[in-house]
């Protein structure tokens, strides 16, 4: 069965281009944003408006409290079931967003690693608090090819890390070389949008801005008012964690902003390099927006399209 995926940096028109393409070829999409599960996180993560929402069916979109975690495993099976009801109907599953390995573990499997320990993470991250840097040394000591791979800052994915080796009482590594059955059934045409850096670091500028001029901190003051403390998951992503500290006068507005736009800057360009080392990708160089670029990718779905209308014709 078809499925396509659309994906790219953050900022660069997937949530439009997949409504699009869900509209012309009488798609569902499924979002493949971590954050967007989250009820309450609209401005921080450009949730898609509820008229645009409207215009076609949107799953995985406000499931999930402040509260409870979410990982690519969780996501891919919600994903899978999703999809699975979505071809049901006859309809098309349009995969749409920019968490790389949440794209990953639903196409080709995820490694069944251990589950989560809480009192481990707290004793790790009291650990990383007291002398920073911790978990990257931890983790090159347990695991250098795992530690390679991961950024020294990026303390989410560390903390993962180093409690799998610990629980496991194996390297990560080895553990992700065992992977949890794929997606059954289904091709996927994988469409990632990646439009000129200047224009896209402008694009990130510019939308960040303008989820401050549109209410980002005063939705963070309302997710505070209704009881999500700050510790909250999504409290920890770009955007939000600055906004909170604005709040919290740790941090004054122009930083914030700043700081906001460097990050997200960073965390594109580490969007583009984890596509360009997945394979069968098509990528389109523009904006989804950009009307060159819907024309190309609808080409490719319709080509792609046509060849399962041919299989079954045979």
């Amino acid at each position: 069965m078809p499925l396509i995926v659309v994906a790219g940096p953050t900022a660069s028109g997937k949530s439009y281009l997949a409504i699009q393409l869900a509209l012309e070829f009488d798609g569902e999409v499924v979002n493949c944003d971590s954050l967007q599960l989250y009820r309450g996180f609209d401005i921080g993560t450009a949730k898609p408006p509820p008229e645009e929402l409207a215009l076609v069916p949107h799953h995985l979109i406000d499931v999930l409290d402040p509260s409870q975690e979410s990982n690519a495993g969780h996501w891919a099976r919600m994903a899978a079931a999703s999809v699975n009801q979505i071809t049901g109907r006859g309809r098309l599953p349009v995969i749409a967003g920019g968490t790389g390995f949440y794209v990953r573990a639903l196409l080709e499997g995820l490694a069944p690693g251990p589950e989560r320990d809480p009192a481990l993470r707290t004793r790790l991250a009291s650990r990383e608090e007291r002398r920073p840097g911790f978990l990257h040394r931890l983790l090159r000591h347990l695991d250098p090819a795992t530690a390679a791979r991961i950024h020294p800052n990026d303390l989410n994915k560390l903390t993962r890390a180093a409690e799998i080796c610990i629980v496991a009482r194996s390297p990560a590594s080895e553990v992700f070389a065992s992977r949890r059955a794929a997606l059954e059934g289904y091709r996927a045409l994988k469409l990632v949008l990646n439009p000129p850096r200047e224009a896209l670091c402008r694009a990130i500028g510019s939308r960040t801005e303008a989820m401050w001029r549109g209410g980002l901190p005063e939705e963070v003051r309302r997710l505070l008012d209704a009881g999500v403390p700050p510790e909250a998951k999504p409290f920890e992503s770009l955007g939000y964690k600055e906004a909170l500290a604005c709040i919290q006068g740790r941090m004054s507005r122009e930083r914030a902003i700043e700081l906001t736009i460097i990050g997200t800057r960073q965390y594109a360009k580490r969007q583009i390099t984890w596509f360009r080392r997945e394979s069968g990708v098509c990528w389109l160089d523009g904006f989804g927006s950009a009307g060159q670029t819907g024309l190309a990718a609808r080409a490719l779905v319709t080509t792609f399209l046509n060849e399962f209308t041919s299989m079954k014709v045979r």
